[in-house]
């Protein structure tokens, strides 16, 4: 999507849509005399080297020179501190109830000013991989923090001559490109916990205070998604992949918090049952009027909880953050996964890890999939509706994740409630409610739920859910009323029969679904109502829990 950038083509004003001051106070800091413009990942790879506790490893980066690196390019590693997770509590939208944007304004004013004395490394990429979908975004970070700056621009798309032709070509819309400045190495007492800031109508966004590389990348999607969702698109937070059976093809897009399951059940191969062409494990959007889908980066950012050191996926690491580095045999230096060192070991991941990737999908979504750890819903449950299947999305259940750094005390197997997998939105809930439901109420595509944690004790296994989900993709599945909720059907699975005239699992259940309306029917009133959604939502949970008695 291309943007208007030019200070020429638009009448500056108290009501203009493009410039503001917060707009001006960060884009203006791009051009200070501290600030190096790096324009190719050479560069950036070559000053990530000499960053301030960078370990170079001897594992080669495949595929460099294609990627635009040096032929030796190694992988690197850099880590953090007592943060290895993102801060929702540091985060601040103008425009939303309670933010005075005036104070925020003050701050944003006087950390810029602070940041002109230290200097800056500036960088351009491209959100989204289809002339259907671009934005431009640049990029300000600190230097001591030259290798979040090189996976940065190894993440998303580093804007070469060849993508700004295909840019050059895209679809423009009246929408500022997207500005995020960086600096690490500020503080305030005012804000113990850092300060991510956004103001989402003009594109722009300070991170202030926090290190932990995947503020940057959501920093970036979050006004990404934002902009998409202004012109037609709905933002996904999830997955999306396509199977061709030869005859047709079938599409299913997964939606889940980090740490649910969403990359597995994206990247799964299936044995080679079928061609699978993944479009990402973590952020695209879809043109609403077409149905079309389209991709925000071609690179992914994974926990490398589950990778063993004989693991052929570590051949594709890029960059590491947040994990250990060891001798091998051989004494060179190697990564050292598995949460050894810390929760939410990362890594940056080139696209080569799935040769099937494609950055566009034509065909509309045959399935959604709601990913929930929810021990009162069976393996796989198929919602007809489309208030209640929309209803279940605005509600999905899961676990706390440990992407998360969560200020305070939180119990973390305590299941929360994040509308549609998606805590980095910034306009109203019932935006997406709307966007969701039409695209259930136009018939074309079913929802279904998984949980993927446990049913009434037994854990549902990779090998669970990937079986349920081919079943589907093949037509062959079949469901049955769910026993206690008729308007809900079920897949019946050996070893996770639905408890039927059991009284301590009907009430779990109900308690369950009073936590969804009860977060609901707070919606309604927080922040004067700016996340309510329509009364319909509370009303077919209401009729749900009825039937339960």
């Amino acid at each position: 999507m291309a943007t208007i950038r030019e200070y020429s083509r638009v009448d500056i004003g108290p009501q203009n849509a493009l410039f503001n001051n917060f707009k001006t106070l960060v884009e203006s800091a791009f051009y200070g005399n501290n600030v190096t413009h790096v324009a190719d990942l050479r560069t950036a790879y070559s000053n990530a080297l000499q960053a301030p506790g960078v370990v170079v490893t001897d594992m080669p980066v495949e595929h460099a020179a294609e990627l635009g690196l040096p032929d030796d390019a190694k992988v690197i590693v850099s880590n953090d501190g007592r943060v290895v997770g993102r801060t929702a509590a540091a985060r601040r939208i103008i425009g939303q109830p309670g933010i005075d944007a005036k104070k925020y304004a003050d701050v944003l004013r006087e950390a810029v000013f602070t940041g002109t004395r230290r200097p800056f490394y500036s960088g351009d990429v491209i959100v989204g991989l289809d002339p259907e979908f671009m934005v431009r975004a640049h990029l300000m970070l600190n230097q001591n923090y030259a290798a979040n700056f090189y996976s940065y621009l190894l993440n998303f798309q580093i804007a070469t001559r060849k993508i700004m032709g295909m840019y050059a070509q895209s679809t423009e819309y009246q929408e500022n490109d997207i500005y995020v400045y960086a600096d690490p190495d500020w503080s305030s007492p005012d804000f113990p916990n850092g300060l991510a800031l956004f103001d989402p109508t003009h594109n722009v966004a300070a991170i202030l205070g926090l290190r932990y590389f995947g503020e940057l990348k959501k920093a970036t999607l979050t006004l990404a998604w934002a902009t998409a969702h202004r012109n037609g698109f709905t933002a996904c937070h999830g997955g999306m992949k396509r199977y061709d059976l030869g005859a047709s093809k079938f599409t299913m897009a997964a939606f889940g918090l980090s740490g649910s399951g969403k990359s597995t059940i994206t990247l799964a191969k299936h044995s080679g049952k079928y061609h699978v062409d993944v479009l990402h494990d973590d952020a695209f959007v879809i043109k609403r009027d077409t149905g079309t889908t389209t991709a925000l980066e071609p690179a992914y950012f994974d926990k490398t909880a589950d990778y063993a050191p004989s693991d052929p996926v570590l051949r594709y690491v890029l960059t590491c953050q947040n994990v250990g580095v060891t001798l091998d045999d051989h004494g060179e230096k190697i990564v050292v996964t598995q949460e050894v060192r810390n929760n939410n070991g990362r890594a940056i991941k080139s696209r080569f890890m799935t040769p099937n990737r494609v950055d566009h999908i034509d065909e509309p979504l045959d399935a959604v999939f709601w990913i929930m750890k929810d021990d009162t819903l069976p393996p796989v449950v198929r919602v007809d509706d489309a208030t209640l299947a929309t209803v279940f999305g605005a509600t999905l259940a899961t676990k706390r994740s440990t992407a998360e750094n969560l200020v305070g005390k939180v119990d973390m197997n305590k299941l929360v409630i994040e509308p549609f997998a998606n805590p980095f939105r910034c306009y109203p809930l019932g935006e997406d409610y709307a966007a969701f439901k039409e695209l259930f109420a136009g018939g074309r595509t079913t929802c279904y739920i998984l949980n993927t944690g446990y049913f009434n004790g037994k854990k549902v296994t990779p090998k669970d859910t990937s079986g349920s989900i081919e079943k589907i993709v093949e037509h062959a599945a079949e469901f049955a009323p769910f026993p206690l909720l008729p308007e809900l059907q079920y897949m019946p699975i050996a070893g996770f029969d639905v408890p039927t005239g059991d009284a301590e699992y009907a009430a779990r259940l109900h308690a369950r679904l009073q936590d969804r309306l009860d977060f609901l029917n707070a919606k309604q009133t927080a922040d004067d109502g700016y996340n309510a959604v329509p009364q319909e939502a509370a009303d077919a949970v209401q009729e749900l829990l009825a039937r339960l008695g």
